[in-house]
């Protein structure tokens, strides 16, 4: 959740509770407290220090930032709320003091609010994860525009006709060529594959729609 409902929420378990169930950890910066793609075992309450939010490069730094969280403020708990596993790497930015409360501690604190209030965090933890989600499909279609200008730059006349693309480096090099994480570049081959502008498989691949990658090329600067 953005930083200001996030301290809203923190009404939804007292910190009394907290305190009880939760020892303090502390970690210096550049820790990663909670990586994208896992599920959360446990909820992250961030008493100090500012966290910040985005997705991370393969040597660890975060290579898009996507917001920052300022404590006292739950990190994950939209997250937790929506039954969904984490879609944020969430790194330390300086020393930081949090606290893991357990899914059962966390879920009885739920259960003593009033409904009406209930529905409102279950709702701001919904449109929390869709901002999310809309947020990450944008740098991942920044990431397509890139990856099909490159193609494009790339491709030569094939012996049978049409065009294609050897791919003569490691991908992670292409990936840093374009300014992306290795994997951020997997997924876009994988949606163009799926959108039908590639084809083929290996190091060897086939350009059957360049039009419809120099129209995805013309929406990147």
């Amino acid at each position: 959740m953005p930083a200001g409902a996030l301290r809203h929420s923190g009404a939804m378990l007292p910190l009394s509770r907290i305190d009880a169930f939760s020892p303090v950890e502390r970690r210096s910066a550049g820790a990663l407290l909670r990586a994208r793609a896992t599920r959360c075992e446990d909820v992250l309450y961030l008493d100090s220090g500012r966290v910040a939010l985005g997705i991370r490069e393969a040597q660890g730094g975060l290579r898009h930032r996507l917001g920052m969280v300022q404590g006292p403020a739950w990190l994950d708990a939209a997250f937790v709320l929506r039954g969904r596993h984490c879609s944020l790497d969430m790194v330390a930015e300086g020393a930081v003091q949090l606290r893991r409360v357990a899914l059962g501690t966390f879920e009885a604190g739920l259960q003593g609010l009033p409904p009406l209030l209930r529905g409102l965090v279950d709702d701001m933890a919904r449109a929390y994860c869709e901002q999310t989600d809309l947020a990450i499909s944008r740098l991942l279609q920044d990431a397509e525009g890139r990856c099909a200008q490159w193609l494009l730059q790339h491709a030569q006349v094939a012996p049978g006709g049409g065009l294609q693309v050897l791919l003569g480096e490691r991908k992670r090099l292409i990936a840093a060529q374009l300014g992306i994480a290795p994997e951020t570049f997997s997924r876009a081959l994988r949606r163009l594959r799926d959108q039908g502008l590639i084809a083929g498989k290996g190091n060897q691949l086939k350009l059957p729609q360049p039009e419809g990658l120099r129209e995805l090329a013309g929406h990147f600067p």
